[in-house]
């Protein structure tokens, strides 16, 4: 007596057991090893050609002119106290963004002190805003 399914036929079924597990396993690999590729300061370089960007809310942004004096937005700040009036001015907002003007005579220690203190008060985006090179025609 036979059954639905006979010794002479071939089973035609996938198993998808292996592949769900390759892919449980990839998964895992991937998600260990994603933190450890970001390294030192996150900084978007800008591209000559950038187009400006658009946006739903205010943008914080963190100015330093050439006597190295710290604005956050319009307001005149001490760069001591910038780590608390970022965390301040960012406590109810959901994009933790700021973005950070500086004058090309500051000096670069000055402005990687400053963009620490930023990082510090929990910000988890930071931009460099400059402006695009002139195209020769």
């Amino acid at each position: 007596m036979q059954g639905p399914r006979s010794e002479g036929r071939l089973l035609s079924d996938i198993n998808v057991v292996p592949l769900v597990d390759i892919m449980l396993v990839m998964l895992i690999i991937f998600m260990v090893t994603a933190p450890m590729m970001q390294q030192g300061v996150d900084v978007d370089l800008p591209q000559t050609t950038s187009q400006p960007m658009e946006g739903q809310e205010q943008r914080m942004v963190v100015t330093i002119n050439a006597k190295r004096e710290v604005y956050l937005n319009k307001e005149k700040v001490d760069p001591a106290l910038l780590r608390r009036h970022l965390e301040r001015s960012t406590a109810a907002r959901l994009n933790r963004e700021v973005f950070l003007r500086a004058d090309r005579r500051v000096p670069y220690g000055f402005v990687v002190r400053i963009m620490a203190e930023i990082k510090n008060a929990g910000i988890e985006k930071l931009g460099m805003v400059t402006e695009p090179l002139e195209t020769r025609k």
